[in-house]
């Protein structure tokens, strides 16, 4: 029996205006969790994720996890996930459309079990995502490859997944999600396999870490990412990484209402070059004080930013709509150009609602500022763009209604509270399904 997914049609009513100050805590990342739950499909004993965090896609992942067979358990911030004594080759076909990740779940599935079934993947649809990478890595490891209207089916040979060699670059840039995809077919394979033109992103180094800690021998060197296999792979504890997004999220809501903010969990360390030297040239100065963390305060009044999104260590594309808007406070034209994905402006029109002077052209957008945003009722359909009129709201005048609430719990566990604590005034009108 399948499920028709449920939509949360609440809606949060935001006044702004006021400057947001304090300190608050970053959850463990969101990218990187969803990758590191399809990696736990992979142990040969039960393992545990600390700092997961607490939202809707966690909960989606672990009911995947258990209709392959895993017994899987999420409290509060620690995911647990035991191997199945036998793994189901079946990615559920209506879950598995709701979240980004279901390529690289499948990937597990087909490591241990030589075949696998899958729904096409879900999550953001800021853009056409092609998984034509995912499918090259798993025809490299010998399995076939068959298509159909609702899904696809890879199937291997008796002896399962085999060492190979695939490259993952795509003309954007290296792909993540492909480059894990590669990593756990090669961490069951027998033999070396070699992954060219690898990411280098928090989710794969991180992933890397997670499988290496766990007997699987990986090295990066100039020709690529090189995994040796392993027939066992082990269990025990792993703490999630701090989200860099969620840190620049509050950094740039502190900075577009002219307050400033204390966050924990993360250090200057976890942000990419990419994203300190914008927000730095914005007027936004980042700092490790004694007792832990990051604070974030303005050095100066909001200015104009010139940047592009780019692989790691350049400026995440998923914190370019939370830049944009907070642009439209800065002083001067802004140039955001996303080099990542063919184009990202889902949360142009929303900004525009609330009067910002933001025009695009293909991949670049231009944010003229400072502008008087003004309340607004508007509604995006995608985590980050949801995110930025939430940005936008706080710091226009009078009160906005933001839909799309749905969005923002995939991404962000306690954004709202968070921002609560800060000083934001903000109430969430419940609603369902």
């Amino acid at each position: 029996m399948t499920t028709t997914p449920t939509v949360d049609t609440a809606v949060v009513h935001v006044t702004g205006g006021r400057p947001l100050s304090g300190r608050i805590p970053v959850q463990g990342s969101k990218n990187i969790a969803l990758h590191l739950y399809a990696a736990t499909l992979l142990a040969d004993a039960p393992v545990v994720l600390t700092a997961a965090p607490e939202i809707t896609d966690t909960g989606v992942c672990a009911r995947i996890l258990r209709h392959t067979g895993a017994h899987t358990d999420v409290t509060g911030d620690r995911f647990t996930s035991a191997p199945a004594q036998a793994v189901v080759p079946v990615i559920h076909p209506d879950l598995g459309r709701r979240v980004r990740t279901t390529v690289v779940l499948a990937a597990a599935v087909l490591a241990r079990t030589g075949q696998v079934a899958f729904p096409y993947p879900g999550g953001d649809a800021f853009c056409p995502r092609l998984i034509d990478r995912h499918l090259a890595a798993m025809q490299a490891a010998g399995a076939e490859v068959i298509a159909s209207d609702t899904g696809l089916r890879a199937m291997c040979g008796p002896r399962g997944v085999k060492a190979f060699t695939v490259d993952v670059k795509t003309p954007y840039g290296p792909s993540l999600g492909a480059t894990v995809t590669a990593m756990l077919l090669a961490a069951r394979a027998t033999g070396t396999s070699l992954i060219t033109h690898p990411s280098i992103e928090p989710e794969v180094t991180e992933t890397a870490r997670f499988l290496a800690e766990r007997g699987v021998l990986i090295d990066f060197d100039d020709q690529g990412l090189h995994v040796t296999g392993s027939d066992r792979i082990g269990g025990g504890e792993f703490a999630v990484a701090g989200d860099r997004i969620e840190a620049a999220t509050m950094v740039m809501a502190a900075a577009a209402t002219g307050g400033h903010v204390h966050l924990d969990n993360i250090t200057t360390a976890g942000f990419p070059s990419g994203l300190v030297r914008a927000l730095t040239t914005a007027g936004i100065c980042l700092s490790d004080p004694k007792d832990g963390g990051v604070r974030s305060q303005l050095s100066s009044p909001l200015a104009a930013v010139e940047a592009a999104t780019g692989p790691h260590p350049g400026l995440p594309t998923d914190t370019a709509p939370q830049l944009a808007a907070m642009l439209t406070q800065a002083d001067g034209t802004s140039v955001v150009c996303e080099h990542v994905y063919p184009r990202r402006d889902t949360h142009v029109e929303g900004l525009r609602a609330f009067g910002a002077d933001i025009t695009t052209a293909g991949s670049i957008s231009r944010i003229r500022g400072p502008v008087r945003l003004r309340g607004a009722d508007v509604e995006a359909s995608d985590i980050r763009a949801v995110t930025a009129l939430l940005i936008a709201a706080l710091a226009a005048e009078d009160t906005s209604t933001i839909r799309g609430m749905y969005h923002l719990r995939r991404g962000y566990g306690h954004l709202l509270s968070n921002l609560a604590t800060l000083g934001a005034d903000i109430t969430t009108i419940p609603g369902g399904p």
